[in-house]
């Protein structure tokens, strides 16, 4: 996950020269190259330069993921336990994780993997928003930095700091570099000029698509509730199961899942190419994010949408938007580049 609440540094109107599409995706490919210092790695590098004393703890974040994690253990009792909650995690696992983190915030709005229709491009943006992993640009622009300095010290959440910093102690301490107007206006300039995107990130607009995605299941629940309850008692109980599943450990899971990326598949599992960093492809959390931690082959090849590139390999999200090109609904996606993956291949 991408994440950083600090918004009082954005500019209130979109920054710098207007550019065509051609640019802006260009723009983006730019983002994509690695650090080319050829000096070796350390195996402990510090944290980024402007990550210091002076930083201050983002409690934005702190709080409410410390609040959602507080509340897991009522999953063990009785009245918030159901068996059709568990069921429901891959269910929302690929609506708000593959569709909304992975087609959407990475696959296209950051490397530009495949084209399609606005308002879909919309959809599968607010998806994403639902998964309470900041705006789409503040989501891209520090995205675009892990793949230029990745695993260097710019790096905002690589393991070489610590594990525990790259699953999720970066996003609780404020790095002033990434909060700038020219952080945005050199990473995420394509973004920031849409209105839409711009909104989102203005102060918490953000987080209030996300309170306003949870009405949809609270009334799922009375539904649900009044449909199988006799009591009101029993309706209250069936509600709130359907919030605490739907919406809490839902989002839970989608935040680790998706942080375990920047972690784990930076520091377990295979690599099928040499790429400039210490990308790994984790079978464990490919299977768990239906294809996100395919991880080594995506820094090989980062515009590519298809992340699975061997055929045991198996990526859900590229399935997905595969068959969503053949019907129409989304063009021009972007397949591995074999000429280029071959230089690589180990």
């Amino acid at each position: 996950m991408a994440t950083d609440v600090k918004q009082d540094k954005l500019p209130s109107t979109a920054t710098g020269q207007d550019v065509t599409g051609a640019q802006r995706d260009q723009q983006a490919k730019d983002h994509h190259a690695h650090s080319c210092s050829s000096e070796p790695r350390a195996k402990h590098i510090p944290r980024p330069e402007m990550v210091d004393e002076k930083s201050r703890i983002i409690w934005e974040y702190v709080v409410p993921v410390a609040a959602f994690h507080l509340v897991i253990p009522l999953m063990f009792t009785s009245y918030f336990f159901s068996w059709w909650g568990v069921l429901f995690l891959p269910i929302g696992n690929y609506i708000f994780t593959s569709m909304g983190i992975g087609a959407g915030y990475h696959r296209l709005l950051t490397h530009r993997g495949f084209d399609c229709p606005k308002w879909f491009e919309y959809l599968l943006a607010t998806l994403g928003v639902c998964s309470l992993q900041d705006s789409p640009a503040r989501w891209v622009l520090v995205h675009r930095v892990h793949h230029q300095h990745s695993d260097h010290q710019p790096d905002p959440h690589t393991p070489r700091v610590s594990a525990y910093w790259s699953h999720m102690g970066w996003m609780f301490v404020e790095n002033r570099e990434l909060s700038t107007v020219a952080a945005y206006d050199r990473y995420c300039r394509d973004l920031m000029k849409d209105k839409y995107y711009m909104w989102l990130t203005k102060g918490i607009n953000w987080v209030w698509v996300y309170i306003l995605h949870t009405i949809p299941f609270t009334i799922a629940g009375v539904i649900a509730g009044l449909m199988l309850a006799s009591t009101t008692a029993g309706v209250v109980q069936i509600t709130a199961q359907v919030f605490f599943w739907g919406v809490i450990m839902r989002t839970v899971y989608t935040w680790h899942v998706t942080w375990a990326i920047n972690s784990a598949a930076h520091m377990w599992g295979y690599r099928n190419y040499e790429t400039r960093e210490d990308s790994r492809n984790n079978w464990v959390f490919a299977l768990l994010t239906n294809g996100e931690g395919w991880h080594n082959n995506h820094h090989a090849d980062p515009r590519s949408a298809q992340h699975g590139h061997r055929w045991w390999e198996v990526d859900v999200t590229y399935i997905s938007l595969a068959i969503l090109e053949k019907i129409g609904l989304i063009r021009n996606l972007a397949r591995p580049n074999n000429n280029a993956l071959s230089r690589k291949t180990l």
